[in-house]
């Protein structure tokens, strides 16, 4: 225990873990000026507070710190996050499915439930997803959308119609639209592994007008308090275009309203444009640019379409283009010589392997020492590497 000044806030017949080998645990803490000066028990710590002090009687719950996310996508999910049903921690599929046609019932047209994450078939007792005739059952003309992990998507047979997909859609690139026998689509779309066609078809759907995106973007940041989680680096994705997508949380940020901290990555949206998008974004934009709670993060989580990863990685990796590496270090030597960090999605060691070598050739002309840069996801990545993203 140590204490200088009298506390502005103690907190106290709670539960404390400290990382202090000498002392464990503890059941009360002094803060004063934002910074822990006293820990120990309630006996130690409540005669420290003075006049001023306020005292919150914790009634024996644990305390966390304030949680931060290094990879949420908090402002495209908030202009959504009001449309989506979840099925997080739902143990049975007949009670999923029950949850979903509560919502078919108050769901107005045009608008779709739409299931988009948080979920797998694992947890449900049957340890199966529903049928698209058990879909069909519960809505027959209400449009269901259900998300599974990034390797599929259900729609039900008016979902179908609202995105127009018929016998005569062709198959998308890396992946698949199910057919029954007569070549008309299931229902079934399959990422392998490419998960475009699941992106592009959910966002086919009705967005919410202006106003609603605000409040959908609030209960968004209250959800994720609710979870612990106070701070978070967004890390840009697709159908996220800067500045029009990014116009409500710059509105809440303008407001004071946002309740997370929040540092955002700018991602490119134009195809065989990303150079022009990064020379424009750094002749415009600062790094770290904005407040404590909204700044500028630097680049990502995709620089150049030619390098587009995929998440299903128990697909095999579809072989990619060689201008890959041409594209890629036009962009990173413009954030390199901008001091711009810059995060990559990659999944596959092959990507890895064929983007470490563009860093290692840009940083033989502009040295990345003291530059902040990472892969996301890097799920098959090799310990050779590894070993060469620490060099």
């Amino acid at each position: 225990m140590a204490q200088t000044s009298t506390p502005d806030l103690i907190l106290h017949h709670g539960r404390f873990t400290t990382l202090n080998r000498a002392q464990p645990t503890a059941s009360a803490v002094a803060i004063t000026g934002g910074r822990f000066t006293a820990v120990g028990t309630d006996r130690e710590i409540l005669p420290l507070a003075g006049p001023g002090t306020r005292a919150i009687d914790l009634q024996g719950r644990s305390v966390l710190p304030g949680l931060i996310d290094n990879h949420l996508h908090i402002i495209r999910g908030g202009l959504n996050f009001n449309m989506e049903l979840r099925w997080d921690g739902v143990r049975s599929l007949a009670d999923a499915m029950a949850i979903l046609r509560r919502q078919v019932a108050v769901t107005p047209a045009p608008q779709w439930v739409r299931v988009v994450g948080g979920f797998t078939e694992h947890q449900f007792a049957e340890k199966r997803l529903p049928t698209i005739a058990e879909l069909n059952a519960v809505a027959p003309d209400t449009p269901v959308f259900i998300l599974h992990l990034y390797d599929r998507a259900l729609l039900n047979a008016a979902a179908l119609r609202a995105v127009g997909y018929t016998r005569e859609t062709p198959a998308p690139p890396g992946g698949e639209i199910v057919r029954d026998s007569a070549g008309n689509p299931t229902g079934l779309l399959l990422a392998k592994p490419n998960a475009a066609i699941l992106y592009a078809t959910l966002a086919k759907g009705p967005k919410l007008p202006h106003e609603y995106q605000v409040n959908s973007t609030r209960h968004f940041m209250r959800e994720l308090n609710r979870l612990g989680v106070t701070g978070a680096i967004d890390a840009g994705g697709g159908f996220q275009a800067y500045p029009d997508d990014y116009a409500v949380i710059q509105e809440l940020a303008d407001a004071d309203q946002l309740t997370i901290r929040l540092a955002y990555n700018l991602f490119t949206q134009k195809p065989k444009q990303e150079k022009e998008d990064f020379l424009h974004w750094t002749a415009t934009s600062q790094y770290k640019q904005g407040t404590d709670y909204f700044r500028h993060n630097g680049a990502g989580e995709m620089l150049v379409f030619s390098a587009a990863d995929f998440e299903d990685f128990r697909q095999p990796r579809p072989e990619m283009g060689p201008e890959m590496e041409d594209d890629l270090e036009e962009v990173v030597r413009i954030l390199a010589q901008n001091r711009w960090p810059w995060r990559m999605h990659a999944t596959y060691e092959e990507t890895i392997t064929r983007a470490l070598d563009v860093f290692e050739k840009v940083n033989r002309d502009t040295p990345l020492a003291g530059l902040n840069w990472f892969f996301d996801h890097a799920e098959t990545i090799s310990e050779r590497s590894i070993d060469r993203i620490a060099a």
